[in-house]
């Protein structure tokens, strides 16, 4: 089977590229078909922070770290960094709001996760990152060229196993994933970036939830329980448990009004298609 769906990304305004599905039946998952160049590396933007706190989930159920451990601001935690409520601002390393209190989405939060654990496992982060996601996943195409909340390059054929991975872990124990797609801070408020104000703007581990958000950036079909992270670089990358599929997409045009009204048509088609 290979979905005829996924070719409507040659109608979308970009220059290139590339997108890809992958069903959750067993460990590495069924390809359903990419299409575009499938081995192109493409930088990734804030799709780098699931990857990042894949990497941190790792070094908790190594021991390095705990999620309720001091780490960013004062009073903030792993947890708070990883859920964007430590009160950090978005690109400034200076505290807007105690812990907790809003989902304040920050760039800074990752990059004080990263510190952290390079800290916690005297690993730089980059190469922790490749031995404890990268590496195991065959992943051998996606590299971390600087900050953890958005200096990730990577390819579709990578994320694809990465997303076999979050549906079927064997990295991780499945109730540490489940942990990570469940909401932390229920009934935190804030931005989505690109969409607005949310009331609640829900977040899990590292993986934005959608929930009952609307309009968003997945497809209008696409469950409550669908989680992932979309990028300023014109990537995303969802995973629908309740279809048991998962969904990537890079280009190389940065995220705006195109891509607001292209890629909810093109989940919703590839779920009507994977659907039957």
């Amino acid at each position: 089977m290979s979905l005829k769906s996924l070719a409507l990304i040659e109608n979308w305004p970009v220059p290139s590229a590339s997108a890809g599905v992958v069903r959750a039946d067993g460990a590495d998952g069924t390809v359903l078909g990419t299409h575009g160049p499938a081995g192109r590396r493409f930088p990734l933007a804030s799709v780098t922070k699931p990857l990042a706190a894949y990497a941190a989930l790792v070094a908790y159920e190594e021991g390095a770290i705990e999620l309720d451990e001091p780490a960013g601001p004062p009073g903030s935690t792993v947890r708070h960094l990883l859920a964007h409520t430590s009160g950090l601002a978005f690109d400034e390393h200076r505290v807007t709001a105690p812990p907790g209190e809003r989902r304040l989405y920050s760039n800074a939060g990752f990059e004080q996760l990263g510190d952290h654990l390079a800290k916690a496992t005297e690993i730089p982060f980059a190469e922790y990152l490749r031995q404890a996601v990268l590496e195991p996943l065959g992943m051998t195409g996606t590299s971390l060229e600087g900050s953890p909340a958005k200096d990730g390059v990577s390819t579709v054929e990578d994320l694809l196993r990465f997303a076999a991975e979050v549906q079927a872990p064997r990295l991780l124990d499945p109730r540490t994933v489940a942990a990570a797609m469940t909401v932390q801070y229920p009934g935190t408020k804030g931005v989505l970036p690109g969409y607005g104000h949310r009331n609640p703007n829900d977040w899990g581990l590292g993986f934005e939830i959608r929930d009952s958000k609307s309009p968003h950036w997945t497809g209008t079909s696409s469950s409550p329980r669908t989680f992932g992270h979309f990028g300023q670089s014109g990537t995303f990358l969802w995973v629908d448990p309740e279809a048991g599929l998962a969904g990537v997409a890079l280009t190389d045009r940065a995220f705006g009004p195109w891509a607001i009204e292209a890629w909810p048509v093109f989940t919703d088609a590839v779920l009507a298609e994977a659907r039957g």
